[in-house]
């Protein structure tokens, strides 16, 4: 090996340092062939994960546009009847802000610090569990903790549906899109069978002094001036054919269901007379479609 520029200086090789060309490609072995190893998440495992979600994404939409979305009637914040509710993904969420130490005086912990500290750790979890075993039993912290927030999960969201349910029925309350949804099955059945909406209604006898005794009762709050209703009241124009005088002046003595409290005793403090209301029924009462 020369060591300078030496004409005279002998050079000794040692081995040979040319580079063999292989001719066999160079294929890395299955992460299967090297026990207590797995496999990368950046990027092969992270990659599956996003193929098989855009799979599922494709499936749900798939299902989204084969049943159009249930409506309800017109947002009305004057409705006190009206429940609330979220998407079935955020019920377990919607029920845990019922609970006294996620709401109140802690309702950041409740909608900002607690769901932060679970999604943030679901972030996290490839990066804090790094075990090198894929069986369940032998993580035995991360698979704790997957299970208790999978029945927490579940727990939650079934105490939230089942509440609403309670609460439909204690205050005999049918939820909007499927009232809505009756409404216009009915109106396609006696259209017969088409889907065109059935000739409404028309405020009949208008000039009668029953309907300016209407405009100063209780009873325009919820069924509206023009009878067509609002706040998820029933409509009022046609209520002649469905009910006589009589059973009329009883739903405003007695009221009827939940939602419709007696009425006669309100009206009357607000200085309407006994006659006065018997005008206004009587009026009601000839509000047919024929």
């Amino acid at each position: 090996m020369a060591h300078g520029h030496k004409s005279n200086e002998k050079i000794v090789y040692v081995g040979d340092s040319r580079v063999q060309k292989k001719t066999e490609k160079l294929i890395p072995r299955d992460y299967s062939a090297y026990p207590g190893k797995s496999e990368a998440f950046v990027p092969n495992f992270l990659l599956k994960e996003w193929m098989v979600g855009a799979v599922v994404l494709v499936g749900i939409l798939v299902l989204v546009m084969q049943e159009p979305a249930p409506l309800g009637y017109p947002a009305d914040p004057l409705n006190t009847a009206f429940i609330p509710m979220p998407d079935w993904y955020f019920l377990f969420m919607y029920q845990l802000l019922k609970y006294p130490y996620t709401s109140g005086d802690y309702v950041i912990f409740g909608t900002l610090i607690l769901p932060g500290l679970l999604f943030g750790g679901l972030m996290l979890a490839p990066f804090l569990d790094t075990s090198k075993h894929r069986r369940f039993y032998k993580r035995p912290i991360a698979s704790t903790i997957m299970i208790l927030t999978l029945i927490a999960t579940i727990h939650l969201t079934v105490a939230s549906w089942m509440h609403y349910q309670h609460e439909l029925t204690d205050k005999n309350i049918i939820p909007e899109h499927i009232k809505r949804e009756e409404e216009m099955e009915a109106a396609k059945h006696a259209n017969g069978g088409t889907n065109k909406p059935a000739a409404a209604a028309q405020l009949v006898a208008q000039e009668d002094p029953g309907y300016e005794i209407y405009k100063k009762a209780t009873c325009v709050s919820c069924h509206a001036v023009d009878l067509k209703a609002k706040s998820g009241a029933p409509a009022l124009r046609g209520i002649g054919d469905k009910h006589s005088k009589d059973q009329i002046m009883a739903i405003v003595k007695d009221g009827i269901g939940m939602n419709m409290p007696a009425q006669y005793d309100t009206n009357k403090k607000l200085g309407l007379t006994d006659a006065e209301i018997d005008t206004m029924v009587t009026w009601l009462a000839k509000q047919k479609k024929e």
